[in-house]
């Protein structure tokens, strides 16, 4: 049985990264959030 996470690089910044999260309302209001918590890292 294959496992279910296999980590690419590309694939991960291609979903979870800042421009993705910049690219939607909701994914900007996630990065505020975490600025707001002064996350050290808001995004991949």
């Amino acid at each position: 049985m294959k496992r279910t996470y296999n980590p690419h690089l590309l694939r991960r910044k291609r979903t979870h990264g800042f421009l993705q999260r910049n690219a939607t309302t909701s994914g900007r209001r996630v990065n505020a959030a975490r600025r707001l918590k002064q996350r050290r890292r808001l995004s991949i």
